[in-house]
């Protein structure tokens, strides 16, 4: 399976509590912090609600 690597680049603070909770459902705390994630159809969802708070690159 397709590995993909999701940073946070940009704060949670003033986003609502659904957009906050996909951050967390991602594995993601602080800014810049990194995760490897299997690229499936539930992670290409969850991206696309935060896509303006995150960074996606191809593993």
């Amino acid at each position: 399976m397709a590995k993909i690597k999701v940073t946070l680049v940009k704060s949670t603070i003033g986003q609502v509590e659904s957009v906050k909770g996909t951050i967390k459902a991602l594995g993601l705390k602080k800014i810049r912090s990194s995760k490897e994630l299997d690229d499936t159809p539930a992670i290409q969802g969850m991206l696309k609600k935060v896509k303006h708070l995150v960074k996606v690159e191809n593993v």
